[in-house]
């Protein structure tokens, strides 16, 4: 016999199997409820009033960079003393203007005094020497010459002797052997005459090529004792061309060694600009690009003339000329800022720069919604900058707006919910 079912209502009715799919479908709305209100871990309220914002705008990107230089001498001297000594005297201080040959410092030197004595008394030790050589050749000269005078009046005397007993032995009124004997001397004589000449001949020679030598080094220790008293000349240091002294490192009583640089001299006739620039622009930065600063409520121009290939401490140095008119009271020393042109103006999309590029290099940046209650991390890719602007290649567009304050409470929160924005 079967047995009609209860039909369950009321409180009973929910704990059926029938009630199982609503009790599925309550379960998950539920679920989505509690993820739509939950605070999310990623979400950070922080204060508007604190933050900078930026529009992000459309407009023409201007390709330059601010740097500062230092005006320098376009012409820059060292001094530094050929011969070492001791600081004696100092003529001129160091800012004053010098004409070429002024002297300006006077050095010591007592070994310097000592080799000039000894150079000059060596000096007339090799004149006395010259001298007496001249005298003793010239004695062995008349020597030689008293001795073939002789010989050869003892060959005019032996040839008559010997024509004398030529006659006689024609005659046979003597005997040959006489003749003969006469004959001997004469020939003897005549030869004894020859050897004399012929040492005559090469006594003057060698005269000739002792003394040429000996007053060759006579010359030499002449020239050797006026390169040591120029050495004493240059002692004292004097101006190389019209100019500014713009630096005296020496002080009296101060030992300087030769080659030391103790100063310089500026000319003052045209000047550069020395900068230090940041490496990141080392691949852009090329000789003739143009700059421009501001100086007494004027505009001057300026190019580059030499960029230094190494970097120290981040950064390399580039020279700059003037390309017009220079500033009036310039001087050594002054800082210009100068604006650097890298490229040509061109239409881009823009954010002001600030210091969350510090934080995140460029690569994202906390982008406001619509309302401005909300700020969400977006990825973005920054190109060029200047010293007001980033060029934003990816990632935002004209008309949003940005946080660009630093971002170093934020953490690594996705999302930003901003109270009291202003």
């Amino acid at each position: 016999m079967d047995r009609a079912i209860e039909k369950k209502t009321g409180i009973r009715a929910i704990f059926t199997k029938k009630a199982l799919p609503w009790w599925g479908a309550a379960l998950l709305a539920g679920l989505v409820i509690w993820i739509a209100v939950r605070p999310d871990h990623s979400t950070l309220r922080v204060g508007g009033s604190t933050l900078t914002f930026s529009d992000v705008i459309s407009g023409e990107f201007n390709d330059y960079i601010r740097i500062s230089g230092q005006v320098q001498p376009m012409t820059t001297i060292q001094l530094s003393p050929l011969e070492g000594g001791v600081v004696e005297d100092i003529m001129i201080e160091e800012g004053n203007h010098v004409k070429k040959g002024d002297r300006i410092l006077r050095l010591s030197n007592e070994n310097l005094d000592l080799q000039i004595l000894n150079s000059e008394a060596e000096l007339a030790e090799k004149e006395n020497i010259l001298r007496n050589t001249m005298i003793s050749m010239e004695q062995q000269k008349l020597s030689v010459k008293q001795e073939r005078m002789q010989l050869q009046m003892e060959v005019r005397r032996t040839g008559r002797a010997y024509e004398q007993q030529k006659a006689l032995y024609d005659e046979g009124l003597i005997a040959r052997e006489v003749w003969l004997k006469a004959e001997e001397e004469y020939i003897l004589a005549k030869d004894k005459l020859e050897l004399v000449k012929d040492r005559e001949l090469q006594d003057s020679l060698y005269r000739s090529v002792q003394v040429e030598q000996m007053e060759e080094s006579l010359r030499n220790m002449k020239l050797n004792m006026q390169m040591i008293r120029k050495r004493k000349e240059n002692l004292t240091i004097t101006a190389p061309i019209d100019g500014e002294l713009g630096l005296l490192d020496a002080v009296l009583g101060q030992s300087v060694a030769s080659g030391t640089k103790i100063g310089q001299i500026n000319d003052l006739g045209s000047y550069k600009i020395e900068a230090q620039i940041d490496e990141h622009y080392i691949d852009r930065v090329t000789a003739g690009l143009e700059a421009m600063f501001e100086r007494q409520n004027e505009s001057f121009h300026a190019v580059i003339r030499k960029v230094y290939p190494e970097v120290r401490d981040g950064k390399f140095k580039a020279d700059f000329k003037f390309s017009g008119p220079q500033p009036e009271n310039i001087r050594t020393g002054q800082t210009y800022y100068l604006n650097l042109q890298l490229g040509q103006p061109e239409e881009a999309v823009l954010i002001k720069k600030g210091t969350f590029y510090q934080q995140t290099g460029g690569r994202w940046i906390y982008v406001l919604d619509p309302d401005g209650t909300r700020a969400t991390k977006r990825h973005i890719r920054i190109g060029r900058q200047n010293p007001q602007y980033y060029e934003v290649l990816e990632g935002l567009e004209p008309g949003e707006r940005a946080i660009i304050s630093g971002y170093g409470s934020f953490g690594d929160n996705d999302v930003l919910v901003l109270r009291n924005t202003k």
